[in-house]
């Protein structure tokens, strides 16, 4: 029987339990069984609502995910690579809407190659899983106690750059950031690994396929990423702020740690400390994000959460403090035991997943069991779908139809004039600081007070998704008074106008400022750098706002447009 052909039995035979409620989050599912040539969007009824259908030898290797505006982003299991084991993978592909390709990317050789997760940036570009190939003779030199070939991961960057064409923008590599207190006379020796939990013990449980990773996520807040490691039952973040460089150093990056560990957790005997492993196998760490009830805390599947034959999808509120994260030296890091659990209805030995949803619902896929279900906050099963045929789900999304169906807004850039930060315009917006949000920043522009790392964040005339700026790094100028009102001193001519306006500032505004001009449905329509003198005419009748940043201060009029 052709794959095929079996792909169309499997979907032909899928037993559905249904105890559909009202209480479900009103979303499509997205699934794409492991080594399936389909995926589907599932709605809440449990049909399906939508097929993508995939050439032979472009079968799902692990996970499947949606951008903004309908294309799904896969990890491919492509053949003929030189690693094998876990889901091995090699190829990167999207497809939009309606299953046309629009991007292949092969990331395999005999070095390295892709497996397990991916995990789609705001920007475009995709943050995979890769192992790379490291000799016993290099392994002996950085410390390793066994002279064995080992397969490190590391975590790339990779920037769509055509069709069948990609750039790596960036990367990380574990094997920049070792530890062993074996052999004083090779690379990465220190004589204590519990002091040093920003480091991975080589040593640890040493083998070939060393630390499994398996989930990857990505923080645009905080600039950071997550992952998980099947072998060392643990979650980690590092951070993305980082140059590539930077990423292989211990210094730099808004963290000021390079390429470090910033966090782990879930095992504390990995890094030579006391207390509890409540990680026992694990996939798909992730944060919890915005819009999400407990948004900021970091989730996963633990795979022996509760038992050896029963998962858990477990919750922790992270010790963070700026870009960093609390710790004392010789101790595990906080918390002791999970903030929150969901017991799962079954078991997975291998792969899962979970997502936590805007109404407080939790979507739950347990690959071993074959089935993928959705629960309330109070833990009640609302419904279940269990497929049969042997191929399990390894990962499951929900998407709502605002994020499936709408192009998303561009991705906002912040521009600096001295301490008045302006974002490109959208429909609303919110400022952060250090990534914390900053309460009542919800303007275009932003009065800085001091010097740090800020970001905004938008959203289009729907609603359907946020997209948030890349950070924009302030120096604060303290001779500035950018809080001071201007609006008085200020006056505009002629008003109401047929097309230009003249700002008379006597010299109050300086040499750096600039005027931004505003409908009544606060979009940015102009943005005119050190001029005095406005050009209206191409606008409509009505009317309008101008905001003027300066380093002397700021100033909002109301001009009248009458053609």
């Amino acid at each position: 029987m052709s794959m095929r052909n079996r792909i169309s039995l499997l979907v032909a035979t899928l037993f559905i339990t249904m105890n559909v409620s009202a209480q479900q989050w009103n979303g499509y599912t997205l699934y794409s069984l492991q080594n399936s040539l389909s995926a589907y969007l599932m709605d809440t009824n449990l049909t399906t609502y939508h097929t993508w259908t995939f050439p032979s030898g472009n079968a799902t290797g692990y996970s499947t995910h949606m951008e903004p505006g309908g294309t799904i982003v896969r990890a491919v299991a492509k053949g003929g690579n030189s690693f094998t084991g876990g889901p091995i993978c090699g190829r990167i592909t999207k497809h939009d809407y309606a299953g046309n390709l629009t991007w292949t990317y092969d990331y395999s050789t005999t070095n390295y190659c892709t497996h397990h997760d991916i995990c789609p940036m705001p920007n475009g570009n995709v943050l995979v899983i890769a192992y790379e190939r490291k000799t016993a003779a290099e392994v002996t030199a950085a410390g390793g106690s066994n002279a064995i070939e080992m397969w490190p991961d590391k975590i790339v960057e990779i920037q769509p750059t055509g069709p069948t064409t990609g750039t790596v923008v960036w990367e990380w590599h574990t094997w920049d950031h070792l530890v062993q207190n074996v052999d004083a006379s090779k690379a990465n020796y220190q004589t204590s690994i519990v002091d040093h939990p920003e480091l991975i013990n080589i040593n640890y449980q040493q083998a070939k396929d060393w630390q499994h990773m398996n989930g990857v996520d990505y923080n645009p807040i905080l600039d950071q990423i997550a992952f998980s490691s099947h072998n060392m039952d643990e979650w980690y973040i590092i951070d993305h702020s980082t140059t590539t460089a930077e990423a292989a150093t211990h210094a730099g990056g808004n963290s000021g740690k390079g390429g470090d560990i910033l966090y782990r957790w879930g095992n504390p005997a990995a890094y030579g400390a006391s207390g509890t492993a409540i990680l026992n196998v694990t996939h798909d760490a992730h944060w919890i994000p915005e819009g999400v009830p407990n948004a900021g805390r970091l989730a996963g599947f633990n795979n022996r959460g509760v038992s050896n034959s029963q998962s858990a999808a477990d919750e922790i509120i992270t010790p963070i403090n700026g870009y960093n994260y609390n710790i004392t030296l010789g101790q595990a890091y906080a918390p002791a035991t999970y903030t929150a659990r969901h017991a799962c209805n079954g078991y997975s030995s291998n792969m899962g997943s979970t997502q936590q949803l805007p109404n407080g619902n939790q979507l739950i896929c347990i690959a071993t069991s074959s089935k993928v279900y959705e629960i309330n906050s109070a833990g009640t099963q609302l419904w279940t779908k269990t497929f049969t045929g042997g191929m399990g789900c390894s990962q499951a999304r929900k998407y709502d139809s605002c994020y499936i169906f709408n192009t998303p807004p561009a991705i906002p850039a912040i521009t600096g004039a001295v301490n008045v930060l302006t974002s490109t315009p959208a429909t609303t917006y919110q400022w952060y600081l250090n990534g914390v949000l900053i309460s009542g920043a919800n303007s275009q522009t932003y009065n800085a007070t001091q010097s740090g790392i800020y970001v905004v964040r938008i959203t289009d005339a729907n609603g359907c998704v946020y997209r948030y700026s890349p950070g924009y790094k302030h120096t604060q100028n303290a001779d500035a008074v950018a809080d001071l009102d201007l609006s008085d001193a200020l006056s505009v001519y002629p008003n109401p106008t047929n097309g230009t306006v003249n700002i008379k500032d006597d010299g109050l505004l300086g040499n750096n400022f600039n005027v931004l001009v505003i409908d009544i449905y606060g979009r940015t329509l102009m943005n005119v750098k050190n001029n005095l003198n406005l050009n209206l005419s191409e606008l409509s009748s009505g009317m309008y706002t101008l905001v003027i940043n300066s380093d002397k201060g700021m100033a909002t009029k109301k001009v009248s447009l009458k053609k």
